[in-house]
């Protein structure tokens, strides 16, 4: 149990984020979500072109769904495929607007620190019953009870570097170079059509873009398109085809394996990218590590995302030091040992810090691992949500129904993931099932 005189603060409201208050609402404890963006869903937002690859059953929650449903909510077709942006507009805005939640809902609320009342990273007599303090950029201090962090990974793309570290050039080039699911053909259609693109990852978003930027080349004569992965196999961003049980996903890869075979996509595999080179004219030169080089016009880098733990500084932590994950969880997610086998139902137990009532959930709770879905973080925060209500049969009674990719999507050789990190549709499903 808890401090119920508290709140249980929420960082972020996407999806799981707006989960988690559903849970707590339901559980009947006081809580507070703090959202950096202006409106539910923001993160989502930017990328809100893209269709997810798992339909609208797997990207409801159930707690959510209950009070939508309370609340006359038109539900829609649980087997259609939603983009960002109806994910948004159907879901996340209605569920934050409901008058059980929206008065618990701040937006332009950025956390900045955590810490605890009187008490610093040192100290330890007294700790678990200080109240958090949960600091906001505006100067802000808000005591809570508990901290549900599910602010994401978004805002923490990986680099371009072969080695984890910005490639040599990296910043100089940033003007010619795209964050992962550019709108190429809507939004950022300028920047890319008629010119040179190079696509570096090896995941759903570079997947995604990849099949964008194929349209606009049959729209736009002189748009070039080159696919750069840091492995010797595209194994993992085509996947399962026909045998996933995702068709979305499916079709995604299968798609991306025509445009290969047809040569509307030059691949480049085995190029682990060692700097950026910009000149006096408007492209850019990339050099892999083994003195290979590539010019281009544009770089779009689809290369995933990290966890930022910072606000955490002065809170005790226990992280796997290859993920960044909780400890706990990284045997079971972790892409060296797993690639689209199943994903152990997990908990309170597995996200448990040695910072008492602290719980990084969502896309955050996975560190670096590429393989997270929102169902996953669902039952998460419901594992959660009723362990801190007091109710442990419950919060230990997890339970997960995930879908099939039909086929391994990492490709393991000698004891090392061959991959380009995560993907940004990870923000919104994975590949593991």
């Amino acid at each position: 149990m808890i401090n119920e005189e508290l709140p249980v603060v929420v960082i972020g409201a996407g999806p799981v984020g707006l989960a988690a208050a559903a849970h707590l609402h339901e559980r009947k404890l006081p809580y507070l979500v703090l959202e950096a963006g202006a409106r539910a869903g923001a993160a989502v937002s930017q990328w809100g072109h893209i269709r997810l690859f798992s339909p609208w059953r797997y990207n409801i929650d159930t707690a959510a769904r209950r009070l939508l449903d309370a609340a006359g909510w038109a539900a829609p077709d649980p087997e259609r495929l939603p983009t960002g942006a109806e994910l948004v507009g159907e879901y996340l805005e209605p569920l934050a607007k409901l008058p059980d939640l929206a008065d618990r809902i701040r937006y332009g609320a950025r956390v900045v620190a955590l810490g605890r009342a009187g008490i610093d990273r040192v100290r330890t007599a007294g700790r678990e019953q200080a109240p958090f303090v949960v600091r906001l950029a505006d100067g802000t201090e808000i005591s809570a009870s508990a901290v549900l962090d599910s602010s994401g990974t978004w805002d923490t793309p990986n680099v371009l570097g072969a080695n984890g570290l910005p490639a040599h050039g990296e910043s100089q080039a940033a003007h010619l170079t795209s964050a992962a699911l550019p709108d190429v053909l809507g939004a950022d259609r300028a920047d890319h059509a008629g010119r040179h693109t190079v696509v570096v990852g090896a995941g759903h978003s570079a997947a995604n873009t990849l099949l964008a930027l194929a349209e606009l080349a049959e729209q736009e004569p002189g748009t070039r398109i080159t696919w750069v992965t840091r492995g010797s196999t595209i194994d993992r961003a085509v996947g399962g085809g026909d045998a996933d049980a995702l068709p979305g996903r499916g079709e995604l890869g299968t798609g991306l394996r025509l445009l290969v075979d047809s040569g509307r996509v030059e691949l480049v595999t085995g190029f682990g990218l060692h700097a950026v080179r910009t000149g006096d004219d408007a492209g850019v030169e990339l050099v892999a590590t083994d003195g290979r080089t590539l010019a281009a016009d544009r770089i779009v880098s689809a290369t995933g995302f990290r966890p930022d733990h910072r606000i955490a500084d002065e809170l005790r932590l226990d992280l796997d030091p290859a993920l960044g994950c909780t400890r706990v969880l990284a045997p079971l997610i972790d892409p060296n040992e797993h690639s689209c086998g199943t994903v152990r139902p997990h908990g309170v137990d597995e996200l448990t810090q040695p910072e008492p009532g602290y719980y990084p959930v969502g896309m955050k709770s996975y560190g670096r691992a590429p393989t997270f879905l929102l169902a996953t973080g669902y039952e998460q925060v419901r594992s959660i949500a009723a362990a801190l209500a007091g109710d442990w049969t419950a919060a230990r009674d997890v339970q997960l129904d995930l879908p099939e990719t039909g086929v391994c999507s990492v490709t393991l050789t000698n004891d090392r993931v061959d991959d380009d990190s995560q993907s940004a549709a990870a923000q919104s499903g994975g590949c593991c099932g």
